[in-house]
């Protein structure tokens, strides 16, 4: 018979943020539906998937739940889930926090995405995460948030559906987008750096 892998603090705060991640994207989803007038779930989560929020705090779920079964995560990937989270947490409260006022369990949604999740995720790379990344692994972390906003720009051409003000091509058009867009990459570069600095630090 296996031995029972040891529940190590690394694997009991995986747990807890699998935890917290997946109850934020519940209560989005509650949210969604109820904002869509109790749309069927295909639709809910078609709506949800146009969002870099909801699709990174996805990736967090996975990577967290295979940490918590004792799996490793890669370097790559840890520091890049928490560049990822980083930015997200930074354009939510900086752009986007202020263009309306959730209540109730849209808060709380709001919350455990853009600020909860964020925060641990950070305090998990910072405490558990392996160190050995390189400023050559920034053009990959690049690469999810690029990938997003060519996807997204795609889906709000076909659809009209644009996930994020600053992502309205109808409304700002092509060239603001674009430069905005290369502004965010620089920031997620700017902000993969850091991370980079702090891991060559705590080594």
């Amino acid at each position: 018979m296996r031995t029972p892998r040891p529940l190590t603090p690394a694997r009991l705060t995986a747990l807890v943020i699998f935890t917290v991640t997946m109850l934020s994207l519940r209560a989005q989803f509650d949210v969604s539906q109820g904002l869509m007038g109790g749309a069927p779930v295909g639709p809910t989560l078609w709506r949800m998937l146009g969002y870099f929020t909801v699709l990174s705090n996805m990736l967090v779920a996975a990577a967290m739940c295979a940490a918590a079964m004792g799996w490793s995560v890669p370097p790559r990937l840890a520091a890049g889930l928490a560049v990822w989270m980083a930015m997200t947490a930074l354009i939510y409260h900086t752009l986007l926090s202020g263009l309306w006022a959730p209540q109730g369990m849209a808060w709380w949604a709001d919350q455990g995405l853009h600020t909860a999740v964020p925060i641990l995720v950070l305090v998990w790379w910072w405490v558990f995460a392996p160190k050995p990344i390189s400023w050559r692994d920034i053009p990959v972390w690049l690469a999810w948030p690029a990938a997003y906003g060519v996807y997204a720009l795609i889906r709000g051409a076909v659809t009209g559906f644009w996930a994020y003000p600053f992502l309205d091509a109808d409304t700002a058009g092509w060239a603001t987008v674009a430069v905005g867009l290369a502004i965010m990459l620089a920031a997620f570069a700017a902000v993969g750096a850091g991370l980079v600095i702090v891991a060559k630090r705590l080594a």
